[in-house]
């Protein structure tokens, strides 16, 4: 029932919001797709990752790319720059697989850094720092979203991926090499013990998270038609890490609430930040303050996330409300009981 409502409510938002709340929508649905692959590396695999934000931009340029500089269509574009981002993370994620906690989280750090290196000094074909203009909208053969209602099929588009991805999630976790996942992220040695090939359940569950980002940085790319180094900073990837941490990792219907509640927090903020007097650093020092905030506060108060929160509260509630119906029966049914002297001689 609350599935069937939440699909209802994602497929009506639409036609309620403006083009400007259009656009906050697109976004906030292609993060959601980035934060579901996140919540599954790190909340079931127990993989730290700093660097979502790297397939992102890898999944957005590569997407671009393949269609201005050679012309493919760009829903194909899309298809061979997800396959190609979780390809890369495959090779990538050999060598930084082996490590693990902390050493994990700032060797996919540095990843990004480089990939942003990269990507800024190959000025030929990126563009540089000045970025890549020209990019076209997505289109599928001779349907093209673009027009009057460009932003209102873009959000479709986006919450379709966004369902999609819940779905699939939602099975993976469900099957034996969920099971295996999860018993990863409690214990290497348990799970190796229990049969769980470790080194192979990581790169795949870091593959399919990066082929996330990669097509939610695609179908950015084609959204907003011009991207650049400064589009995909470090303060992507701790956004990504905090939508999870808020929502709950290893929740894969956290990983939508998180990224909801924070997208909102964080749009709220910088309209605070570019109102008239503010300094002009205002908005990222909001965000920086925010991210910072909310993650202490979520690991000191609510360190499982809000969703798994919400599930223990109301399984408690649940069990409260039972106990005292049952207790109220007792006290309204005394005909029921038999007291000591009218019990039967044995």
């Amino acid at each position: 029932m609350a599935a069937a409502l939440l699909a209802l409510l994602t497929l009506l938002a639409p036609l309620a919001l403006t083009d400007a709340q259009l656009t906050i929508y697109v976004l906030m649905g292609l993060y959601a797709v980035v934060v579901i692959g996140l919540s599954l590396l790190m909340g079931y695999a127990g993989q730290v990752s700093l660097g979502q934000g790297a397939f992102f931009a890898i999944g957005g340029y590569a997407a671009a790319l393949l269609t201005v500089r050679l012309g493919l269509q760009p829903v194909l574009s899309l298809a061979v720059a997800t396959a190609g981002t979780a390809v890369l993370a495959g090779l990538v994620g050999l060598p930084l697989l082996r490590l693990r906690g902390h050493y994990l989280a700032f060797a996919t750090l540095a990843f990004q850094l480089i990939v942003l290196s990269v990507i800024g000094e190959a000025r030929g074909l990126t563009g540089g720092d000045t970025g890549l203009t020209g990019i076209p909208t997505l289109s599928i053969g001779s349907l093209s979203l673009a027009g009057r209602y460009r932003s209102f099929a873009f959000a479709y588009v986006a919450w379709v991926l966004v369902a999609g991805t819940l779905l699939l999630s939602s099975n993976l976790v469900r099957s034996r090499p969920g099971r295996g996942l999860r018993a990863l992220a409690t214990s290497e040695v348990g799970a190796l013990a229990s049969g769980v090939a470790v080194g192979r359940s990581k790169l795949q569950v870091f593959s399919f998270s990066a082929a996330l980002a990669g097509m939610a940085g695609g179908v950015f790319a084609f959204f907003v038609g011009y991207i650049a180094p400064g589009t995909f900073p470090i303060l992507l990837s701790v956004e990504f890490l905090v939508m999870a941490a808020v929502g709950g990792m290893g929740s894969i219907l956290g990983s939508l609430v998180g990224t909801v509640v924070i997208y909102l927090v964080v749009q709220a903020l910088q309209t605070v930040g570019t109102a008239s007097g503010m300094p002009l650093q205002a908005p990222v020092i909001f965000s920086y303050a925010v991210y910072g905030l909310v993650l202490v506060g979520i690991l000191l108060l609510l360190p499982e996330g809000l969703v798994p929160a919400a599930g223990r509260w109301l399984g408690r509630a649940g069990r409260h409300e039972t106990r005292a119906s049952a207790l109220a029966l007792g006290a309204d049914g005394p005909e029921t009981r038999v007291s000591a002297g009218d019990r039967p001689e044995e």
